[in-house]
């Protein structure tokens, strides 16, 4: 058999059903049939290629197989579904490889990376590698026990990384996924986080990008290792009872020649139409939600992660620059829905499915909107007219509590709305209550460097952020980095500063994120209630002279024990003698107090507890009276 004929193409992989079903929008699988697959015709080993390019006139897949030549091993159109196949013999894994794709009518040619494949070359290099990704897992118990610990009534908090920087090796290099594994564990058990967050870890081809500018959307980036490596990572999470969310983004892909774009000489991925396709935040393609086969492909990518990587969720990036076309785009630059709205009524729906299917397919995971806008029922099911998703971020609450604590406490009292603003809305949605990545970037400096005052007021000003995150009604999410009191802002290019530990102020404040986690965690009070108004209730909220804010947590399933009283004193001043309704006699105490010295705080506390009387106030018939340390959160609960 010749060289230029020794692919199949009197046998086929992809089914008739496949094709069907990606034609029209609904196969959330495509990864077992499309890309590159060993196997095995007639007893001879190979792989089989399969490739979406309906506007293609030639496909031949090139790469080490044949020295990078087209028309070597030409691929068979699969009648009129725009899919190419052929399977090629002697191609096993490892094998580097590339589709050439001629226009049919044009001339153009170009050569891409496939778009299915699991397995890519290290950046800078982009060709796409044959791989076999068979693991054996051990993250049974895992699996069986998962869906109670990313409830909306679990205690979910999330420690977000970008793996290239969190640690290097001494060298300055990038840690594989399996070095990394052990310390992360490690770091995240003595927090006590819950969950580990994933910024993207889909191939890129520019690291700067942090993941957001995918092009492999079914291979895990190579700077840290094999898909395998990956799988270990997440598998040993797991089995230290840590589950992990990726980042997923389909909201835009770049556009380098070698990715979707322009994939077979016309506009496949993305719109063709400037106003719809191009993003202008990120100079980027936006894919078309309303193509049927961009739909399985899109879809199929996070069923992919879910599937073969055992995640545990996805927090689906830019959700708001998909819902509306006016998104970032000035008069002129956009086009009306066909109502004349600027609703994108694909994307839409295509979010609705997505959810649908992934509920539907991958029973204990979330799904997770970056929603920046006041879009309604992000977090609520399809079927009352929501978008599906299991949690929204509330950007509000991030946005007005960094204002707020950014604010010279000599002026907070003008801004006291800021800090109990939130409760206006609070369930409106399933909420994380995001301090992210992208509030330490782009010059806007760390989370210690926004704090004012001197540096014990810094510090201080740090720990009552982390005591009003931790208290307050919504799971966590804490960047990398926060937990150390980090003094610069991020940089991807570097790893964590870590040695600020040996100072007391970071090692305090690393201290109290654990506590903080521990809390939570066993306070059912302070979790069961994060998405029901049956948790929450203010017992002072307009004390804007004093700085003062206090509420109550309780526990929607037992409200008759086991509440919590929060006291909030945004100001440098120790407060005395101020008095708190409890719902309960007896004696209470403190469980946490973000100015103890451990913490790095100045140590004013209610040491022995104080006692309730029967004084009615803030709609209680007990109160107890409580000194409420300078910038400082107390925590108290029955003794």
């Amino acid at each position: 058999m010749s060289a230029a004929t020794d692919a199949r193409h009197d046998v086929s992989r992809v089914g008739e059903l496949d094709l069907h079903l990606f034609n029209e929008g609904r196969h959330r699988r495509l990864y077992d049939v499309l890309g590159a697959h060993l196997g095995e015709v007639d007893g001879t080993p190979g792989t089989w290629f399969a490739v979406w390019a309906p506007e293609a006139g030639h496909v031949s897949v090139i790469g080490d197989m044949n020295e990078w030549q087209p028309r070597v091993h030409p691929l068979q159109a699969r009648g009129v579904s725009g899919v190419w196949e052929a399977f090629v013999p002697f191609v096993g894994a490892g094998c580097r490889y590339k589709f050439h794709i001629e226009h049919r009518t044009s001339g153009y040619q170009v050569d891409k990376a496939d778009p299915l494949a699991t397995c890519a070359e290290c950046p800078p290099a982009t060709a796409s590698v044959v791989w076999d990704s068979a693991y054996e897992w051990h993250d049974d118990e895992w699996m069986a026990g998962r869906a109670a610990r990313l409830a909306v009534d679990a205690p979910v908090s999330i420690y977000e990384v970008h793996l290239g920087s969190w640690r290097r090796r001494p060298d300055g290099s990038f840690t594989n996924y399996r070095e990394v594994a052990g310390p992360l564990i490690d770091h995240c058990q003595r927090h006590g986080f819950t969950h580990v967050e994933l910024l993207p870890v889909m191939e890129h081809p520019f690291y700067g990008s942090w993941g957001y500018q995918t092009t492999g959307y079914f291979a895990p980036t190579r700077r840290y290792g094999d898909p395998q490596d990956l799988m270990a990572l997440i598998d040993g999470l797991h089995q230290a009872g840590i589950g992990v969310l990726l980042d997923w983004v389909p909201s835009h892909f770049p556009s380098d020649e070698h990715g979707l774009g322009y994939f077979d000489g016309s506009h496949v991925y993305e719109h063709a139409d400037r106003r719809l396709g191009h993003h202008p935040d990120w100079d980027s393609l936006v894919f078309n939600y309303g193509r049927l086969e961009v739909r399985s492909f899109l879809a199929s990518s996070a069923h992919f992660w879910l599937d073969r990587f055992h995640a545990d969720g996805l927090r689906v990036d830019a959700v708001a620059s998909m819902l509306y076309r006016d998104y970032s785009r000035k008069e002129g630059e956009w086009i009306p829905d066909v109502h004349g709205g600027r609703e994108n009524l694909s994307a839409i729906s295509f979010l609705r499915e997505l959810n649908e299917g992934i509920y539907a397919d991958h029973p204990g995971v979330q799904t997770v909107a970056e929603e920046s806008t006041a879009w309604p029922m992000v977090s609520r099911p399809t079927f009352v007219g929501g978008l599906g998703f299991g949690f929204k971020w509330d950007m509000g609450w991030m946005h007005d509590t960094l204002q707020y604590l950014q604010t010279d406490p000599l002026y907070r009292r003008w801004h006291h709305h800021d800090l109990t603003f939130r409760a206006v809305y609070a369930y409106n949605e399933n909420f994380v209550l995001p301090l992210s990545h992208d509030e330490v970037v782009h010059l806007k400096g760390s989370l210690l460097g926004k704090m004012p005052g001197d540096e014990w007021q810094r510090f201080a000003n740090l720990r009552l952020l982390y005591g009003l995150q931790w208290t307050t009604p919504g799971k966590k999410l804490l960047f990398m980095g926060g937990e150390l009191a980090q003094g610069r802002e991020w940089d991807h290019d570097s790893e964590l500063q870590w040695w600020l530990l040996d100072g007391p102020y970071h090692a305090g404040i690393s201290r109290l994120v654990g506590d903080l986690n521990r809390l939570y965690r066993e306070r059912p009070a302070l979790h069961r209630g994060d998405a029901s108004p049956a948790g929450f209730r203010w017992l002072v909220a307009d004390d804007a002279e004093h700085s003062v804010a206090a509420f109550e947590r309780l526990d929607p399933a037992d409200a008759a024990h086991g509440s919590v009283v929060v006291a909030v004193n945004a100001t440098p001043q120790v407060v005395h003698s101020y008095r708190l309704g409890v719902p309960r006699a007896g004696r209470w105490v403190e469980v946490l107090n973000t100015d103890d010295p451990a913490y790095g705080g100045s140590g004013v506390a209610n040491r022995d507890g104080v006692d309730a009387v029967p004084v009615a106030t803030q709609g209680h018939w007990w109160s107890v009276v409580v000194t409420l340390p300078p910038l400082g959160v107390v925590v108290l609960a029955e003794g």
